[in-house]
């Protein structure tokens, strides 16, 4: 195998929230072959992307494309986003956009211990943090996910103050 014949691209050096407009902090450059088979933006793009909103929450480390930048492109058909109030304690302390998460219902002061969710009920969803918004004065923090339109639903009918979220591996669950 060759090793010599690589090309810079632009990736992540930071995890971005849709609609962020990109700086040059939020870039860096990785060595890639030149037929990787995407529409990878090269280091010498920088000017051009620098100054660019990002069209989708991304993590840090994700290869760049054209696809990527623009407007925000959320949510997507058959994908909505769902905004839930949580406490100290309900969530990963450095939870950041783009993380997935297990969205799991947890007992209500006035539930039976081991006792399930109501029937009908789902017990657990996951989505894709969205955004972070973190309140000096209030104790509540709000996270966006991103999930299916019917999950989002779903979520949105769960018990107020019953949720807590985990950081999981990417993917479907």
């Amino acid at each position: 195998m060759q090793l010599g014949n690589r090309e810079s691209a632009l990736v992540l050096a930071r995890p971005v929230a849709v609609g962020q407009i990109l700086s040059m902090e939020d870039l860096k450059q990785v060595r890639m072959p030149p037929d990787s088979g995407m529409d990878l933006l090269p280091a010498a793009a920088t000017p051009e992307v620098v100054g660019q909103p990002v069209a989708f929450s991304l993590p840090a480390g994700s290869l760049l494309t054209r696809s990527l930048l623009g407007t925000p492109l959320i949510p997507l058909p058959g994908k909505a986003v769902a905004a839930v109030g949580l406490k100290p304690g309900q969530f990963p302390p450095d939870l950041s956009p783009g993380t997935t998460v297990a969205v799991l219902i947890t007992q209500g002061q006035n539930a039976t211990p081991g006792s399930p969710p109501a029937i009908g009920q789902p017990s657990s969803w996951t989505g894709v943090v969205a955004g972070v918004a973190k309140r000096e004065t209030e104790q509540t923090t709000v996270v966006s996910l991103h999930l299916s339109e019917s999950d989002a639903r779903a979520l949105a009918a769960a018990p107020a103050g019953q949720l807590c979220l985990v950081a999981i591996a990417g993917g479907v669950r």
